[in-house]
């Protein structure tokens, strides 16, 4: 994917999971607000490509860039191509993420068990390794800032439903909290978004499209949200405007 320098930069910003859904969202306005966007996606290699074209088109700088980030191997390879391809990282927003299903946990398998964590939680920790490994004053960098995509579900607890997908948000939750203070003094800041119902296709998924219909009336403010919505709170806490916080988990939930 060709480049633009149309725009002001922001610097490099990581994306993961970012062909659809929230992360697409992420992607395409900080592309508008100056970023050069590495649009990670793992399978579909044409939506990915076709979010990096609209950054593209509209003057911004993007590159798609295949890697499962739950694999160490393929992170190392992501921020390579990215540093090379974009420049030097200043953003990472850990995004991708799979719910592994609807399950009750006497049913929960230790291979689904496994997926989960390993995507949701060690692919955002290796990430925010190596975000930090570039990134620190410490390591000669400039500092920049992580948010990782939490869930509502880390609080609510998913009974019934995805204990497991919400136990994994609650260690991302607690990883958020314990990487913002360990780098507080080196020029990152580290923050969260914690999405409630949200219109994506995660839910058809999972097994259950009609979900987002069927949990409307139990939201406060009677709707879903819509991936830009959360998307504008992931940027604020990219930008200078957030340069005071770090360590804190916004919940963007219509009231859940």
């Amino acid at each position: 994917m060709a480049n633009s320098d149309t725009k002001a930069p922001q610097g490099t910003l990581i994306v993961t999971g970012a062909s659809r859904g929230i992360g697409a969202a992420v992607a395409k306005i900080a592309g508008a607000r100056g970023f050069r966007v590495a649009v990670n996606f793992v399978r579909d290699a044409r939506a990915a490509e076709a979010v990096a074209l609209e950054i593209v088109s509209a003057g911004g700088s993007a590159t798609a860039i295949q890697a499962d980030v739950s694999s160490e191997e393929h992170v190392l390879r992501l921020f390579e191509m990215a540093e090379r391809d974009l420049g030097p990282i200043t953003g990472l927003v850990n995004n991708a993420a799979i719910t592994g299903g609807f399950s009750r946990v006497e049913a929960v398998s230790s291979e689904m068990l496994t997926q989960v964590f390993a995507l949701n939680v060690i692919g955002a920790m290796l990430c925010a390794r190596e975000a930090v490994k570039r990134m620190s004053t410490r390591n000669g960098g400039r500092g920049g800032a992580i948010v990782n995509i939490s869930s509502r579900a880390a609080q609510i607890g998913g009974a019934g439903e995805w204990v497991h997908y919400a136990a994994s948000k609650g260690a991302l939750d607690t990883f958020t909290l314990g990487l913002a203070r360990e780098v507080a003094t080196e020029g990152i800041r580290v923050n969260g978004v914690a999405p409630g119902h949200v219109q994506t296709g995660l839910h058809a998924a999972s097994g259950d499209p009609e979900r987002m219909t069927r949990l409307a009336p139990t939201i406060p403010m009677g709707r879903p949200g819509a991936p830009q919505e959360i998307a504008e709170a992931v940027l604020w806490l990219l930008s200078p405007a957030a340069s005071y916080t770090t360590g804190a988990i916004i919940a963007v939930g219509g009231g859940r």
